[in-house]
């Protein structure tokens, strides 16, 4: 008697009957849920964007961002909830419109990432390309957590949270990325979440609301309840046995890739050699080792492959490199002396390139010294109207080689004093760093 009380007082504290909202409350707050078109389909479209540059900038709070604004949730619990109550045209208004709201979203998606000038393939978008058995996982809980939130008169923050749960706009956006893309795996493996997401959802809003044993809008026959039982058993099937096998696959991956890595940092020094690279692919269950120290022989590779073992990887591929012999160090100091030699000669060239450079500025610069020199000192003398400029050779029987002479002439408008030419001649000598100037009035 005393357990039955205590079982009677643990249902009643779970049951959700003493906090149920009015049923048609419950219908109308689907029934509006479900409609795209004006605010809705506005808030939809700036949902993807938002959510398409989050995943392009692998931004998650931008992501959660775009989750807590997306209306995608309403047809999904209007398929499961029309499901539950035989509300067959509910129903198919919901599969249009989430047919309709998809696309829409595909379309946004793919347009952004099209025109997009960057296109890193971050973890944000290869998070949604390989669903699996806890993608279902989430969507169940997700979903059960939406349509008690829905179905309850205390709502409180529970919708957000199931938006942000479920990821609903994330998988639309990576498909359109790989449209734009041309990856057809990524597009799939998207969609395929994107379809994981919507039947769970909607399986839980079915499920729930015939718990709460919701009004039916029509009755059906037992044979057509077992057709439609049997429809949704296989819907269910084709979704989550294959995120299954991508679950165990993942597990498999994962269990790999921890032994494989306490493999390696065991056998990071072995037998006088150092281990300078490993590689370790999970997919194809290999692990390459390269080492540099002594010469592996056969007997040590072998006691090294064996060790393997120890760690669980009997049936893994191990593969045994040798990088580098001791023996090869004066092969090593003869290529580090002639690529020494050769970055002397790069640096060398580079400076005769960066002195080339110089001189064809200079030579580029010459039509426009005569303009740059009479705009600086006409301030000082107005009666100098105009200026040639010019550089030359100058032949000296004195001297072996001819030597560079700057040439200035000047028009003036007055006569210039013998203090104001000498001025002139001091000036420019300074500004062109002349050791022989030709200047003439």
């Amino acid at each position: 008697m005393r357990e039955d009380s205590w079982l009677a007082s643990v249902f009643k504290f779970l049951r959700l009957t003493h906090e149920e909202e009015d049923p048609q409350v419950i219908h109308d707050t689907i029934e509006k849920g479900i409609v795209f078109r004006g605010t809705n389909l506005w808030i939809l479209v700036f949902a993807i964007l938002v959510a398409s540059v989050g995943l392009n900038m692998n931004s998650p709070a931008v992501i959660i961002g775009a989750m807590l604004i997306s209306p995608l949730m309403g047809p999904i619990n209007g398929v499961g909830y029309s499901v539950a109550t035989y509300n067959f045209e509910l129903l198919r208004r919901s599969l249009k419109n989430l047919a309709f709201a998809a696309s829409t979203g595909l379309v946004a998606s793919t347009i952004y990432f099209f025109v997009t000038p960057v296109h890193g393939e971050y973890s944000e978008l290869l998070a949604r390309t390989s669903p699996t058995i806890y993608d279902v996982m989430i969507a169940t809980f997700g979903g059960l957590a939406g349509i008690v939130a829905i179905s309850s008169k205390n709502k409180g923050n529970v919708i957000p949270g199931v938006a942000i749960a479920t990821a609903l706009m994330p998988p639309l956006c990576t498909a359109g990325f790989g449209i734009a893309s041309g990856n057809l795996n990524y597009f799939a493996g998207a969609m395929f979440l994107f379809l994981i997401n919507s039947v769970f959802i909607a399986l839980s809003a079915m499920v729930v609301s015939q718990l709460l044993k919701l009004p039916k809008k029509s009755f059906l026959l037992s044979r057509e309840i077992k057709n439609k039982n049997i429809v949704v058993g296989i819907v269910v099937a084709v979704t989550v046995l294959p995120s299954v096998y991508l679950g165990i696959t993942l597990v498999q991956k994962e269990k790999f890739q921890e032994a494989a890595e306490k493999y390696v940092a065991r056998v990071g020094v072995w037998e006088g050699n150092y281990l300078l690279k490993s590689d370790i692919n999970a997919e194809e269950r290999k692990i390459v080792l390269t080492y540099a120290g002594n010469e592996i022989d056969k007997d040590s590779e072998s006691k090294l492959i064996e060790r393997a073992g120890d760690f669980g990887m009997e049936d893994y591929k191990v593969i045994v490199k040798q990088g580098l012999k001791l023996s090869d160090q004066g092969l090593i100091q003869r290529s580090n002396e002639q690529l020494s030699a050769k970055e002397n000669e790069i640096n060398r060239l580079r400076a005769a390139l960066l002195n080339e450079e110089k001189a064809a500025d200079s030579i580029r610069m010459l039509p426009k010294k005569g303009e740059y020199l009479l705009n600086e000192i006409r301030s000082i003398y107005p009666q100098l109207q105009s200026c040639s400029y010019a550089t030359t050779l100058e032949y000296v029987d004195s001297l072996d080689k001819p030597r560079s002479a700057d040439i200035v002439y000047f028009e003036v408008s007055d006569s210039l004093t013998s203090e104001e030419q000498y001025k002139i001649r001091r000036w420019l000598i300074h500004r062109l760093k002349s050791d022989r100037l030709i200047l003439k009035f």
